[in-house]
């Protein structure tokens, strides 16, 4: 093989890889948004949890 091939070679290699590489990124990209957007849903749910264990604690303190 000649050094011409070689230095082809590496460089779609190298092609292949920053495509690879791309393709990852936009990957973790969503995944990013959807663990956020998991994360606020259960902070809305822990929100919503103590609110009502409060109430039901007032409720039974209150006798109602």
């Amino acid at each position: 093989m000649g050094v011409t091939e070689r230095v082809w070679a590496a460089l779609t290699a190298m092609i292949k890889l920053e495509d690879k590489v791309t393709r990852q990124n936009e990957a973790i990209k969503l995944q990013q948004a959807k663990i956020e957007n998991l994360t606020e849903r259960i902070i809305r749910l822990e929100a919503q949890f103590e609110l009502l264990a409060g109430t039901a604690l007032v409720k039974r303190l209150t006798g109602k």
